[in-house]
């Protein structure tokens, strides 16, 4: 039996196998993690995937680069092979058509398939989103900018909540040594090196191609999030015709840990419409 909740089920996407989970039934609902350091699918989703999958069918891969998908020699990490893999995955799975829940680095490349592939998507959340153009905060820099050690990845999560009783020493001992698996840190630190504005931007989808995106969109922002400024969902509630916007105060980049019952519910709510 494997002990390691984060390894699930694999497939093949193209020229790499994708770690995925797989829970529930019902209509699918795909979920994309964030980009802090050894993060997997999941780490970011634990809380909320057998919340939602009571409803639906949830399913969370491990994006190129992360977690415990496969590293082709050679790959150079950009959007367009973020996208490529998200497609691919549906694909081998017959999935038609979905709902998209995106945080963070996950909700631009969210954007992007969105807007790449319109009729694959049905509803769209993002959380804490990339993809508008926003200047690089300290705390983004520092996340990308991560060097393996228990007091940088201390740091990390002090950045990440806003609640610090969240942040124990045994979570944060938990996720260096996940940032620290074999070729987990060779990754990270290929994919976003300084100056990282570009990798900001490059996240960042057209404004025109944004504002035409049809679907029903759910945003959720921490008031106070370090990663990424509130002003980005609110530009992305500016620019997207059928879109609400919902901020927890008392909560940083991490919406979905530090107010789990409250995210379920929102998402639900919204995906049951």
């Amino acid at each position: 039996m494997n002990s390691n909740p984060e390894l699930a089920k694999s497939l093949k996407t193209g020229n790499f196998a994708t770690n995925y989970h797989d829970l529930g039934e019902g209509f699918p609902v795909v979920m994309i993690h964030g980009s802090g350091p050894g993060v997997t699918a999941w780490a970011n989703w634990r809380l909320i995937m057998p919340v939602l999958a009571q409803k639906f069918r949830v399913i969370a891969p491990d994006m190129v680069g992360f977690g415990y998908s496969e590293r082709p020699k050679g790959i150079v990490y950009s959007k367009e092979v973020w996208v490529q893999q998200l497609k691919d995955l549906l694909d081998e799975l017959n999935l038609e058509q979905v709902d998209l829940v995106g945080n963070s680095f996950g909700g631009g490349i969210s954007i992007a398939f969105a807007i790449a592939y319109p009729e694959r998507v049905r509803r769209l959340i993002l959380m804490g989103s990339a993809g508008t153009p926003f200047e690089l905060t300290d705390a983004l820099d520092k996340v990308w900018g991560y060097e393996p050690s228990f007091e940088s990845m201390r740091e990390m999560l002090d950045i990440f909540a806003y609640n610090r009783n969240l942040v124990t020493d045994e979570l944060a001992e938990l996720r260096y040594q996940a940032s620290i698996r074999p070729g987990f840190q060779e990754a990270f630190s290929a994919m976003f090196p300084a100056p990282r504005q570009r990798w900001v931007d490059t996240l960042a989808s057209p404004e025109a191609d944004v504002r035409s995106l049809p679907h029903q969109t759910l945003i959720i922002h921490g008031r106070d999030d370090l990663v990424i400024p509130l002003e980005s969902s609110i530009t992305l509630l500016n620019w997207l015709q059928h879109a609400q916007l919902h901020v927890f105060g008392e909560c940083g980049h991490w919406a979905q840990i530090e107010h789990a019952g409250r995210f379920s519910q929102l998402v639900e709510n919204f995906l049951l419409e």
